[in-house]
């Protein structure tokens, strides 16, 4: 349905798009200072990064098509995705290439519809993935130093990059070879921590450039964030604007690899929104100024399924992307930046072939002109965020809004303006629709988690006199590692008193308590605050005393020199506190015999799966809430229909979900974002956005709902398990949908915006206005001037009642 004029509405109504396919095969990619060529064209590219592990697993011939021929409907020419080491190797030597980690067929996916790559090999990748995307195995190797000019590290990406590349060759899958990788990647953002490794980090800088060259691909290599990178690597641009950024070499086109369309949420932060007239506002001064590649980060952003989210990240990585988090169109975002893509590509040539005069005017507004033979096209920019700018240009008047580019393809006439979205918002709900004969609530079992062998027992797999790190005791394969120690004590000890505590220094980032059996207390960090004091009083009784810390992760930290070296764990000190008076007596605990159990027994017995023979003795009887180490099991139908699906798990505290064995990540409703400087009022796009303008949702959950991809769940019975780290209550959880509820838009005079939902007839129309609307979406108020029958008119006119 298309509208055009001045118009404002809110409807409820759907329709779906088919998309058509193609290939296309460059064999020769080149650049110079203007512009990437390829196939002997110049290209203007547009591109967008989607993650392949983070889209939905065992569903890989239905997400990833879809996921890229949205893309490409929204006017991408290019993919853009880094290689995740550590779940490719996630044991050395070891390699995983397998349903959704299958790299090559991804990269097939996107050639099948015509589309290039760009493949950020790293083999560092930071995306707010675990321990960088590292192999935290590399940590302990002895020897290895990451990220430096270290032979040990430097053989092991060798040979993990080196593997990837020739993988990539066999397949013919560089551009060189006739396939879609146009462009490759080597380490990523190292010039951002460069000094802290010193010498030794410019070292290992040119020996990546000189190994990537070595590899003889074809195609060029990149260094993001990287200004001395050396040549033939060309160095590009991270961030939320990189129009003032310069190439280091004259010969190196002006690219942009991450243009950052909103940012991550952390456990106790809060929703991020960049707004799309800002987005736009700079990928068009961008363009403006010299721009020849840029790419979105996120598009698409999905979901940390398993234990892949970095130190504190939460399992939904939305990223307020122009994809959402279940690949569905977030509007007006996409909408407004695919209008925006077709008019910059309807002005390539000129962009990467005309001579360009850029004139100044007050109060930072700019004209900029590209000019050949042929054609011209303008852009004029007003960078002032508070006012609107009318200057005279070329013979003709124009009225430019602050913080905003307009664009005219034939210097005359504007085609398109960043602050004027002439495109749909769309506005999700989360519905219920249970199967027929699904029950109202769910019917939960449950059965306790054996701890006794430790809190009780003491019982280790591993022994050592001092406090290990957990990356070097665990491995990383558990977020869980007891560490268990005993004290003998005698009443005539120094430190025997009435008021004694247990004072750990921890950084773990979770940690649980227990004195001889019996339970002391938790404490947890906040994010990049990893260090905590945990101090309790505790009962102690002459003798043998067991003192058991059961110690929890929420993945490792990702970024910043000497990330991979922060402690993890209980670092310690750990000791034992006495106080007669004023006298202060200290036992210190951290070189007694410590011994070391990594993970739980029902993670190693995979009570989470259908399949394991472990999974029995479920009680349906006294269900407890509020209770620790606990698991709980219930049956249930999917909801009907086709549309997204996520459980709600308020009332939980945290811990870990499956669906039929699946994982869907980890939870923490329990965990309310932070209840200072969230925006109350619509957010004003003017200005210079970062992660702390326009957040939103203090004081509630920081993650309350959580994907269940339907391919995790069969047309009968499924399965749901949780286990539940802290104490919560279950009878909450309740599964829902998301769907449109609500369609708005502001159409711009002489322009024609169209509304689209999918697959649902209108089921009425709330708002029309012809004048001058005020307000947002789900808000609008009719101004001082209305014609008082648009509402009417429209009713009337629409085919759908």
């Amino acid at each position: 349905m298309a509208f055009s004029n001045s118009f404002s509405f809110a409807f409820c109504f759907c329709f779906s798009v088919i998309l058509l396919s193609f290939y296309a095969k460059a064999t020769d990619v080149s650049h110079d200072g203007r512009a990437i060529t390829i196939d002997g064209k110049r290209r203007l590219l547009l591109s967008g990064s989607i993650h392949y592990p983070r889209s939905t697993p065992q569903v890989i011939l239905l997400m990833w098509p879809d996921l890229i021929k949205k893309s490409k409907e929204g006017g991408l020419d290019t993919i853009e995705t880094y290689v995740f080491w550590n779940v490719h190797e996630p044991v050395r030597r070891q390699y995983d290439f397998t349903g959704n980690l299958d790299l090559v067929r991804f990269l097939k996916t996107v050639q099948d519809e015509g589309l290039y790559a760009v493949l950020r090999i790293g083999p560092y990748v930071c995306a707010e993935w675990n321990y960088g995307g590292l192999p935290v195995w590399l940590h302990n190797l002895p020897g290895c130093e990451i990220r430096t000019a270290n032979d040990v590290y430097m053989n092991e990406m060798k040979n993990f990059t080196t593997l990837i590349v020739d993988m990539m060759k066999k397949e013919k899958l560089f551009a060189s070879q006739g396939g879609p990788i146009i462009i490759a990647q080597i380490e990523n953002e190292y010039g951002n921590v460069q000094s802290y490794y010193g010498d030794a980090g410019k070292a290992y800088m040119n020996w990546c450039a000189n190994f990537a060259e070595s590899l003889d691909i074809g195609v060029p290599w990149i260094m993001c964030q990287q200004s001395d990178a050396p040549q033939p690597m060309m160095n590009t641009c991270n961030g939320w604007y990189c129009d003032s950024f310069t190439p280091n070499n004259e010969n190196s086109p002006k690219m942009w690899t991450e243009n950052w369309t909103g940012w991550f949420k952390s456990w106790g932060g809060k929703d991020p929104l960049r707004t799309a007239e800002d987005l736009a506002f700079s990928v068009a001064r961008f363009f403006q100024l010299g721009g020849t590649f840029q790419n979105y980060y996120m598009y698409h952003g999905g979901t940390n399924f398993g234990r892949t989210a970095a130190a504190y990240v939460t399992t939904t990585y939305d990223y307020d992307a122009p994809l959402d988090e279940y690949g569905n169109l977030n509007q007006p975002k996409w909408g407004h930046l695919k209008e925006l893509h077709q008019i910059l590509k309807s002005m390539e040539y000129t962009l990467t072939h005309g001579n360009v005069t850029t004139t100044n005017f007050d109060n930072s507004v700019s004209a900029t002109v590209y000019a050949t033979n042929e054609s011209s096209s303008c852009f004029l920019g007003n960078a002032n965020s508070t006012t609107d700018a009318t200057i005279t240009f070329q013979g003709n008047t124009y009225t430019i809004p602050a913080w905003s580019v307009s664009i005219l393809p034939d210097c005359k006439t504007e085609g398109y303006n960043t602050a004027k979205v002439n495109t749909q918002t769309t506005v999700k709900v989360k519905v219920g629709k249970k199967a027929e004969d699904e029950p109202e609530s769910l019917a939960w079992s449950w059965r306790p988690e054996t701890i006794d062998d430790t809190r009780v027992l003491a019982k280790g797999e591993i022994t050592a006199n001092q406090l290990l790190d957990q990356k070097v005791a665990g491995d990383d394969a558990s977020d869980y590692l007891w560490y268990m120690t005993s004290v003998h004590l005698k009443k005539d000890d120094p430190i025997w008193s009435k008021n004694m505590t247990l004072r750990v220094n921890g950084t773990g980032f979770i940690l649980h308590a227990y004195v001889n059996g019996e339970y002391v207390g938790s404490q947890w960090a906040q994010y990049n605050v990893y260090n905590y004091v945990f101090e309790k009083s505790v009962k102690l009784h002459p003798g043998k005393n067991i003192i058991s810390l059961l110690s929890a992760t929420v993945g490792f930290p990702n970024y910043g020199g000497g990330f991979e070296e922060i402690k993890t764990g209980i670092s310690g000190p750990v000791v034992l506190v006495g106080q007669n008076g004023d006298e202060i007596v200290i036992k210190d605990l951290s070189a007694h015999k410590w011994s070391y159990k990594v993970g739980l027994h029902g993670l190693k017995n995979k009570l989470f799966s259908t399949d394991s023979r472990y999974a029995t003795k479920w009680s349906t009887e006294n269900l407890p809430i509020n209770r620790m180490l606990t698991w709980y099991k219930a049956t249930f139908k999917a909801p009907l229909g086709t549309d997204p699906v996520v459980v709600d798990l308020q009332g939980l505290g945290k811990g870990h979900a499956w669906i039929n064995g699946h994982s869907i990540g980890r939870y923490w409703p329990s965990y309310l974002s932070y209840d200072t400087d969230c925006s109350l009022d619509a957010c004003d796009y003017r200005g210079t956005y970062d992660n702390n303008k326009c957040s939103f949702n203090c004081g509630n959950p920081t993650q309350r709902w959580y994907h269940v991809p339907r391919s995790f769940m069969e047309d009968g019975e499924n399965a749901i398990v949780l286990f539940e780290e802290f104490g919560g209550n279950p009878s909450l959880v309740n599964f829902q949908t998301i769907q449109v509820g609500t369609v708005c838009a502001h159409a711009y005079e002489k322009h024609t915006v169209e509304l689209a939902c999918e697959g649902r007839p209108i089921s009425a129309i709330k708002f029309a206005s012809f004048g001058n609307s005020q307000g947002t979406c789900g808000s609008f108020e009719k101004g001082s001037c209305d014609s008082g029958r648009a509402l009417s008119i429209l009713k009337k006119a629409s085919l759908f009642f």
